[in-house]
């Protein structure tokens, strides 16, 4: 009886602390916000979506099979004859009281079925693009900081510049070229071979990163540019601090001054800059999806765009802000596990 009281004690304390964290009150307080956001977010977007002449049933109306009378049936179920008010209202009705998103016009489904099966695709060449980013990026930046002015550092910024400068839909014509010279080297087209599903677990794995290659290519190169200059700015930045030259009149190494003092100071704004980056990956992947024909969020964003289908078009401008929201939340937390001297209340 006293063992199972102690542990009751524990547990409440240990929620207590939990609960009057500084970390759980900020993750609280910032899901709040987003929720705002995303209401405001979502009726802008539903208005600005009402603007455009037609809808979905307009575009049927140029079929000689459908009748005027099918046509009102049609406009009527899916309540396309209502204000955009009402529209909006029953919509975001359904999305709390049942979590149901509505039906996509052009694909008969469920709205939140096909978003389960895109955004993972998504977030997928997403990742990838960041981590392979990051990992050349930075290393990149740290060089060309420490070699200031020389004939590599002058190289690097060269490249970057070309970089930042192509636009991302030239940079994407580009690898299209150069994937139908080397063919069948890189694989164009969907995310998966024609085999796939008789492939080995392994085997799927490796087909999957097979048709990664060129798409990740495509959403890394801007990203990768810009990612170097600013690491080279920052770390530059920081090797002229009096620590930085205290240091090294102390006679530690170079490696260590350069790694462990100076990199880790100057790795906090690079962390800010990663839920701006996921962010701008999203962005990027409308064109790479698009031209590579990748099964993702941006591909259907599009063709919902196209087809006018309004409940399909807000999940997915919904869940692009969610994911936008969400990955400068990650950036906030981890720039506080990086620098426990951070106050999250201050990053607001």
């Amino acid at each position: 009886m006293t063992s199972t009281r102690i542990s009751l004690e524990t547990g409440r304390d240990w929620l207590i602390r939990l609960v009057t964290s500084e970390t759980f009150v900020y993750v609280v307080k910032r899901v709040l916000q987003a929720l705002l956001t995303l209401l405001l977010a979502s009726a802008l977007s539903f208005f600005i979506i009402q603007l455009a002449p037609g809808d979905f049933v307009t575009q049927l109306e140029a079929d000689p099979k459908k009748s005027r009378e099918q046509i009102n049936v049609l406009r009527q179920f899916w309540r396309l004859d209502k204000s955009w008010l009402e529209q909006y209202v029953f919509w975001l009705w359904n999305i709390v009281s049942r979590g149901d998103f509505g039906p996509s016009f052009s694909y008969k489904r469920s709205v939140v079925s096909l978003l389960w099966e895109r955004v993972p695709a998504t977030l997928l060449l997403a990742i990838a693009s960041l981590i392979v980013t990051w990992a050349i990026a930075i290393p990149l930046g740290i060089f060309a900081a420490v070699k200031q002015n020389k004939p590599a550092d002058r190289i690097l910024q060269v490249i970057s510049y070309a970089g930042q400068g192509f636009p991302s839909f030239i940079t994407v014509l580009g690898l299209l070229v150069l994937a139908q010279i080397t063919s069948p080297l890189f694989p164009v087209g969907s995310m998966t071979s024609i085999n796939h599903s008789e492939l080995s677990w392994f085997g799927k794995i490796l087909d999957v990163g097979w048709h990664m290659i060129l798409p990740t290519i495509a959403l890394s190169i801007t990203s990768f540019a810009g990612l170097q200059r600013i690491t080279r700015g920052e770390l530059l930045d920081v090797l002229r601090q009096d620590y930085i030259q205290t240091a090294r009149a102390k006679g530690l190494p170079e490696n260590r001054v350069i790694y462990v003092h100076a990199l880790r100071n100057a790795i906090n704004p690079l962390i800010t800059l990663l839920g701006f980056e996921l962010a701008s990956l999203l962005n990027g992947a409308f064109i790479a999806e698009f031209f590579f024909n990748w099964p993702g969020l941006g591909r259907l964003t599009l063709q919902a765009l196209q087809a006018q289908d309004l409940y399909l078009l807000m999940a997915s401008l919904i869940m692009g802000a969610v994911l936008l929201i969400v990955g400068n939340l990650i950036a906030d937390l981890m720039l506080k596990a990086a620098d426990p001297r951070i106050r999250l209340e201050n990053l607001n």
